[in-house]
């Protein structure tokens, strides 16, 4: 079962004995199971909170399933070991004839190790590089992958498809390039190499009926959907695709920040796009000197950092947020009016025709949403952008003329900008206020409550004990509890 006994530190995969007490923490549960011995037989089983000890329900049984991945038979790790011990043996020939003394010498320890390993407690670290071998594949043939328990019938919808699909298309050459440095060197054996992600040919072999979604679906789509493409074009809203302006690139900062100042006096926000992080930083310096607020977001800036900065843009802690490739999917920015683009005739990747469409789809959610690009030459992506942009605001524009429906752009309160971006105040230590916490809707209240949690059993377990009483009293502020007396981490806990 792979499960380590450990009395002391008591965490997911490891079980502890005290007297006739067993106290199992499975690797995939929230809490643990307590079974009471008397003498050889079980006497009672119970479902227990692994941090307070407090019994949650008594039960007739359990069921605990493996804490490792890997699990197999007797016979099968035997057949497997025989087969490691015969792929060693030829490959440490292949590095001996080549005179890789050092490669051959780290082989053969590493090996030796896990095979020992694995005959005396059934797994070692890394056994998933063996894996061909437990599962008894052929060298080259596909790995088992969760798609292949799924019904003949299923329907796979792939999301941002335009990202997605070249992501699914790389995940195995990175994966290859990686373990081959690994192989070669003689950290590990060339079977390795097929412990790995589907190859594309082989993803798209298994795969049945796909839905495509995507604002600028690329080649490969548009191929695969024989040009049938259902258009999303038309908002509930009414809002249209922002207007789309080309200016010269000379004097493009001095034009910024008159755009930038008329957005501020009616309270709106911009969002600049650069080439470089350096273009971004410089950027942001200048603005910021003119008493601009503006701050920017770039890749070095970790996700929930990138929500808390995204978080202060839409509850006006600044107005001008500056970045280089982050402003595009996924960014849904009411109180942006104006996406400008500097540079936005340097062709390449940051200003392709999608590229350019994601980003100023970032200002569509505006009713008075622009988008300007200072450019001196009209490039491909730029008529590409200009021409599918008019050919939307026409099918929006002719729409919302049949319905009688007037563009309206719908702002959310600061509870609501508050709760969407919840996930930075557990990072932060700053939590949602109480008036927010009622504009939770109930799911939204549990997933918070259970995200805290989490983060509270962390904090006990590194004995910060004053970060998990905040989150304590955050989670009873939440769930509508009268805050604990200090120095008392232990709270009832909500029922599922």
């Amino acid at each position: 079962m792979q499960y380590n006994r450990n009395d002391l530190d008591f965490h997911r995969g490891t079980f502890r004995v005290r007297g006739d007490v067993i106290d199992i923490f499975p690797a995939y549960d929230e809490y643990a199971i307590r079974v009471e011995m008397w003498g050889d037989e079980i006497e009672n089983i119970s479902e227990v909170d692994a941090l307070t000890g407090e019994v949650r329900a008594e039960k007739e049984m359990a069921v605990v399933y493996p804490a490792k991945h890997f699990v197999t038979t007797y016979d099968k790790l035997e057949k497997a070991v025989i087969e490691i011990k015969s792929e060693l043996k030829d490959r440490l020939a292949t590095f001996r004839q080549e005179n890789k003394l050092l490669e051959a010498q780290r082989l053969e320890t590493r090996t030796h190790y896990d095979i020992e390993m694995m005959e005396e407690v059934g797994y070692c670290n890394g056994i998933e590089n063996y894996s061909r071998h437990l599962a008894g594949r052929k060298a080259g043939e596909r790995p088992a992958c969760l798609i292949d328990y799924f019904p003949e019938d299923f329907l796979t919808i792939i999301d941002e498809s335009h990202m997605m699909i070249p992501q699914i298309r790389g995940m195995y050459n990175g994966d290859h390039s990686r373990k081959l440095t690994l192989v070669e060197h003689g950290f590990r054996l060339p079977s390795a190499l097929d412990n790995r992600p589907l190859q594309f040919e082989e993803f798209q072999s298994i795969i049945k009926e796909c839905i495509f979604v995507s604002a600028t679906p690329a080649d490969y789509e548009l191929e695969k959907s024989g040009g049938v493409v259902v258009e999303q074009v038309v908002r509930p809203t009414g809002l249209m695709d922002p207007e789309v302006i080309v200016k010269p690139v000379k004097g493009q900062i001095d034009d910024l920040i008159g755009e930038i100042h008329r957005r501020v006096e009616k309270k709106e926000r911009v969002l600049v796009t650069t080439l470089t992080k350096r273009m971004s930083e410089d950027l942001t310096d200048y603005l910021s000197e003119l008493n601009i607020r503006v701050r920017y977001l770039h890749s070095e800036i970790d996700a929930l950092d990138r929500v808390e900065i995204v978080r202060g843009l839409r509850l006006s802690e600044f107005d001008v947020l500056v970045g280089i490739n982050l402003l595009r999917e996924g960014l849904d920015l009411p109180e942006v009016s104006l996406v400008a683009i500097l540079d936005a005739d340097k062709e390449g990747f940051l200003r392709s025709k999608r590229a350019l469409i994601q980003i100023a789809g970032r200002a569509a959610r505006n009713v008075e949403g622009t988008v300007i690009l200072y450019a001196d030459k009209m490039t491909d992506a730029i008529k590409g952008l200009v021409g599918e942009t008019e050919r939307r605001r026409e099918i929006q524009r002719r729409y919302n003329q049949e319905h009688g429906i007037t563009p309206e752009t719908i702002y959310k309160t600061t509870e609501e900008i508050m709760a969407l971006t919840s996930v930075a105040d557990v990072r932060s230590g700053s939590f949602v206020s109480e008036r927010s916490h009622d504009s939770l809707s109930k799911m939204e209240r549990e997933e918070q409550v259970e995200l805290l949690e989490r983060e509270m059993l962390s904090a006990a377990q590194k004995l910060e004990f004053e970060r998990a009483a905040e989150l304590r009293d955050e989670i009873d502020a939440i769930l509508g509890k009268q805050k604990t007396s200090p120095g008392k981490l232990r709270y009832p806990r909500r029922k599922r």
